[in-house]
């Protein structure tokens, strides 16, 4: 038997011997007196009677054990000309001196902090101040739209709110102060305290005494010692994205969470103390918590925080740039980051040049990797490509190669085999499991591992509700797909990306990685819409690759011509439309929902993720079929 069987096989078997040893390398307080305590299910806990500090575990530990003049975070801005490295002294000075301000301004053990900041030093800082502090802090996407905002400040009720004077986009500079401002006056609960940190870019006019400018507030602080808090406390609430209306925030505690994201990097990422880790992503979505800035401090790496894009700041050689200049081991970024890297330089031209010696592994994940990208990122970088599938809910990787516990062979296309801790079923209607190769919904059985969500912020109804009702028993993840005869997963996507032509369920995934393997394609999305013969008919929308020429024509006939082929007459698909780009999230999530919506004629609110509205509104006529 292989390490990753043995492992996996223990974690199933025998959860608490499994997580028991894991814990062995966080530094506890109090050692828990319980690895799981599964007494009231469906809600179980991690941990249980024992105390830890995260900031602890992922500062001053390191710094008395010898790292204290090693690299602990590297700040990367191309958007401002900026490369500043923090040692793990600095850092955690910096946390304890604004733990301490924070703590000068009313906040304690178990207040509310929101965080509405850009990609900056700072966002960090409040992260980790908050944990140090026994405070819940709940970030929010900097740039938010102050509805939304509002919405999450009504909901998580904060003792204080830190923001910046602005952002920056690109090269667009992006006014925060305004938002936050229009925020706070349209939200019932009434926030005491501001902390703002002015940028040289933009100065923001302050409404006193509710605000206080960051430097002010550190200046007369005392730091702050860590403040022991349970297993089981909450360290942060994060908002799903999209969230509107009644908002659905994932707690996540502080000694599962610990236990999940330290044993996580050796063993799924294969990084250790003292490697350098980047994920190429933002603070405000999970894979900033879990991977910019928890993972990679627990485990003594060094992290890197890049505020640009990887495209036009200042070109799509940019990521190659970072990993170079930082010796970079392992990257860590989205499917769409490779693909418009793809679009721009599909040559690999902007390669040339950078020594990415040190570069191990790229990982990638955050919605399907489609065979094509895969490939080509294979081929120009030589070296492993490891798509992974996780959610916001979970916190860290559902289905993964297991990179550090042991390389498996890889099938592009699936993100490979369950992590350790995970027991992942593909279920059909009726609650059983389905044979290996046949679609279902994708649940996980309880208990879900440590580090994942323990329930919903104040709302342990909708937890049981939204998860964890439709399969007693089981975790239900909103994602379809099967697992074959070798035990890898096959995530096709969200159970509503599916067409049902004339009572035939299928995948809109499995079309679009048809279409994805075309060489005149960058990416593409394909959605179901209202036929009043087969109930759905699928439309695909595809973005050609910088410099291509293709007649419409003619590309639509070959890509149709291709998914009959392989998918099969039954799937259906006769247009395909060409277009300059596809709506996403800042996340890089396809708006698939909201263009089907559009072209079924209904009224669809845009979600406040949105990367450029520009985009969408650009397509509606398309998608209406209009002129």
């Amino acid at each position: 038997m292989g390490a990753y069987a043995a492992a996996y096989e223990r974690s199933i078997a025998d959860p608490t011997r499994f997580w028991g040893l894991a814990a062995r390398d966080i530094r506890w307080l109090v050692p828990p007196d319980r690895v799981l305590d599964d007494g009231a299910p469906p809600f179980y806990r991690w941990f249980t009677g024992g105390e830890l500090n995260t900031c602890d575990n992922a500062l001053d530990r390191h710094v008395e054990e010898g790292r204290g003049e090693q690299a602990a975070l590297i700040y990367d801005s191309p958007v401002t000309g900026t490369v500043r490295t923090f040692s793990y002294r600095e850092l955690t000075d910096l946390v304890a001196r604004f733990a301490g301000a924070l703590r000068a301004q009313g906040v304690d053990r178990g207040d509310r902090v929101v965080i509405y900041l850009p990609m900056i030093p700072e966002a960090v800082v409040a992260m980790l101040a908050c944990a140090r502090l026994g405070a819940v802090h709940s970030v929010v996407f900097g740039g938010f739209a102050a509805q939304e905002l509002a919405v999450r400040i009504d909901h998580a009720r904060p003792k204080a709110v830190v923001s910046a004077s602005c952002g920056i986009e690109g090269g667009r500079i992006v006014p925060y102060k305004p938002l936050l401002d229009k925020a706070l006056d349209l939200a019932r609960h009434k926030v005491e305290r501001c902390v703002i940190r002015q940028r040289p870019q933009l100065h923001a006019d302050l409404v006193r005494p509710r605000d206080v400018e960051w430097d002010e507030a550190v200046e007369s602080a005392e730091p702050a010692e860590c403040v022991a808090v349970a297993a089981t406390d909450p360290l942060y609430i994060l908002y799903t994205s999209g969230t509107t209306g009644r908002p659905k925030g994932v707690v996540r505690d502080n000694g599962g969470h610990a236990v999940a994201l330290r044993w996580s990097m050796e063993n799924v990422f294969g990084v250790g103390p003292g490697d350098v880790f980047w994920a190429a992503s933002d603070v405000g979505w999970v894979v900033g918590h879990s991977y910019i800035v928890y993972a990679p401090l627990l485990t003594g790496c060094t992290t890197v925080l890049y505020e640009g894009k990887p495209v036009g700041t200042p070109d799509a050689g940019a990521f190659w740039r970072v990993a170079a200049e930082h010796r970079v081991k392992t990257l860590f970024t989205a499917p769409t980051a490779i693909r418009a890297i793809k679009k721009e330089d599909p040559d690999g031209a902007l390669l040339a040049g950078h020594d990415l010696s040190a570069l191990d592994t790229l990982f990638l994940a955050g919605e399907r990797l489609d065979p094509d990208t895969y490939r080509w990122a294979s081929r120009m970088l030589d070296r492993p490509v490891v798509d992974h599938w996780w959610q916001t809910e979970t916190g860290w990787p559902i289905v993964a190669n297991p990179r550090g516990l042991e390389p498996l062979p890889v099938k592009p296309g699936s993100p490979s085999v369950p992590v350790p801790g995970y027991d992942v079923r593909v279920l059909g209607p009726d609650g059983e499991p389905l044979p290996p190769g046949e679609d279902g919904e994708i649940a996980i059985r309880l208990p879900l591992p440590p580090g994942t969500l323990p329930t919903l912020w104040q709302d342990d109804e909708r937890f049981v509700e939204s998860y964890l009702t439709r399969y007693p028993g089981h975790y239900l993840t909103g994602d379809g797909g099967h697992i074959d005869e070798d035990g890898y997963v096959w995530v096709m996507g969200r159970t509503d990306d599916v067409v049902n032509v004339a009572g035939h369920r299928l995948s809109t995934g499995t079309m679009e990685e048809v279409i994805a393997a075309h060489p005149a394609v960058a990416e593409c999305a394909v959605i179901g819409v209202r036929d009043a013969l087969k109930g759905q008919v699928p439309r695909g929308l595809v973005v050609l690759k910088s410099g291509v020429l293709a007649e419409e024509g003619e590309l639509a006939a070959e890509l149709v011509g291709m998914v009959r082929d392989q998918v099969g007459p039954v799937a259906a698909l006769k247009e395909i439309t060409v277009v300059a780009a596809l709506p996403k999230t800042r996340s890089g999530k396809i708006l698939r929902g909201v263009m089907r919506g559009i072209a079924d004629g209904r009224e669809v609110p845009v979600p406040s993720t949105i990367e450029d509205p520009e985009v969408l509104e650009s397509l509606r006529p398309v998608l209406r079929r209009e002129g």
